[in-house]
């Protein structure tokens, strides 16, 4: 979405979590070339919305004269992380690094996520992510403190998260380490997908976040997780449109094929990468694999021939979890997974359908009780769901998408304009 016409989007524009490695456009993705542009001022940030509620009719009114995020400066910002010293460097990647520092006036522990000017993230990615955590709120999206837009400096802080990204602790375990639970895994799995559903069902319009990838999903002390990085969110299809079409962005291995095939992206484009991180936490594997062998170096290719056959869903538990698993909970969390990554994106469950299924594997649950996966999977079922909320919030998403691009604006003319047709209204 373009956002705040002060600003004017330059350098490469594909976006970089918060901890990890670097992202790289989804391989035959055109990335077209941007205009240099000055260093603009800083960006006026539209207001949190409350939690788990949709964004309000008269927001834009309220975001003209209440700004959640804060602004730092970079002076501030410097003292916090001790001038960007190597101690305090807890991530790094394309976008640019992560420090870990400590606000001088409250004494908050946060993580500052320092661009690089000649980075992989751009103006508009920095302002989509501000704009989307600004107006977002949930307990399972990463929480944004505030922003740096001093000159040509970019800089993000955001909640400090001491357990990094789920890939620090499935994918890339240290030595002595010990490997995530069952059902500690559920639980991350659970908690992503609550946060997804937010964005989905609950965000409005709806926002497709576009990225899910075990780096971008951070853990508190709790192991509670949280959606990361939303530098390449988009807002969601409205009233009759079933996409939106856009350049082909994200990670290779957790893109849904049809969105790499045509840019044509809707919120089964994350179900579809949720599935991928769902079987990577079954399996510990990652999604792409280079170091296997041919066969197992892509985990969908891999993992699809089991599918075929439940009596093998077994195979596909982590060797490190060493059996320490109900079998009737691993044989559902597989058969979620297979069914977010269904090649026809019709066929996918919707968010809150696996949230329902997975809210039945966490410590607790009834072995014999199975997850409600063929109710809320039913193909005609889930068309009819589908239909009948679009049809019923077609005009309220419409009206909705109207204002959110009005918030994007910084011409006191269009906010009077707002205003007056708010007034009117009322």
């Amino acid at each position: 979405m373009s956002c705040f016409s002060c600003f004017s989007s330059h350098g490469k524009k594909s976006a970089k979590r918060l901890n990890s490695k670097k992202r790289e456009p989804v391989p035959d993705a055109v990335v077209p070339k941007q205009k240099e542009a000055t260093a603009p001022p800083q960006p006026e940030i539209p207001r949190r919305a409350p939690a788990e509620a949709p964004i309000k009719k008269d927001a834009p009114k309220e975001a003209a004269n209440n700004i959640a995020a804060q602004t730092f400066t970079f002076r501030e910002l410097a003292t916090a992380t001790k001038n960007f010293r190597q101690e305090c460097l807890v991530g790094e990647g394309g976008f640019g690094r992560v420090y870990k520092g400590k606000l001088e006036k409250t004494n908050q522990v946060v993580a500052v996520k320092q661009l690089d000017r000649n980075g992989l993230q751009g103006n508009k990615e920095f302002l989509v992510e501000v704009l989307m955590l600004s107006l977002l709120h949930h307990q399972n999206l990463v929480n944004l403190i505030g922003y740096c837009a001093d000159g040509d400096q970019r800089l993000l802080v955001y909640e400090y998260m001491p357990l990094g990204s789920l890939e620090d602790h499935l994918l890339d375990i240290p030595s002595g380490q010990k490997s995530l639970d069952w059902f500690t895994r559920m639980k991350i799995a659970l908690g992503a997908a609550k946060g997804l559903e937010y964005l989905h069902d609950k965000a409005n319009p709806p926002v497709i976040y576009r990225d899910l990838k075990s780096s971008n999903i951070l853990l508190d002390n709790e192991f509670v997780a949280k959606l990361s990085d939303f530098g390449l969110a988009k807002l969601g299809p409205i009233g009759d449109k079933t996409h939106v079409s856009s350049r082909v962005m994200g990670t290779y291995g957790y893109c849904a094929p049809e969105y790499q095939r045509t840019g044509q992206l809707t919120v089964k484009s994350d179900v579809y990468s949720f599935g991928v991180v769902l079987l990577e936490l079954v399996t510990g594997r990652r999604a792409i694999d280079t170091t296997r062998q041919n066969e197992e170096q892509n985990l969908v290719s891999w993992a699809e021939p089991i599918f075929k056959e439940p009596s093998r869903y077994v195979e596909l538990a982590d060797p490190f979890i060493q059996g320490d698993f109900p079998v009737k909970s691993l044989n559902q969390a597989v058969a979620i997974a297979a069914m977010c990554l269904q090649d026809d994106a019709s066929m996918r469950p919707l968010m809150s359908d696996v949230v329902s299924a997975l809210s039945y594997l966490g410590p607790g649950q009834n072995e014999g009780t199975g997850s409600p996966l063929l109710a809320p999977f039913d193909d005609g079922a889930m068309g009819t769901r589908e239909n009948h909320n679009d049809e019923e919030s077609a005009k309220e998403r419409q009206r909705a998408v109207a204002e959110a691009m009005e918030w994007g604006s910084n011409s006191r003319n269009n906010q009077m304009r707002s205003q007056t047709a708010t007034d009117s209204s009322e």
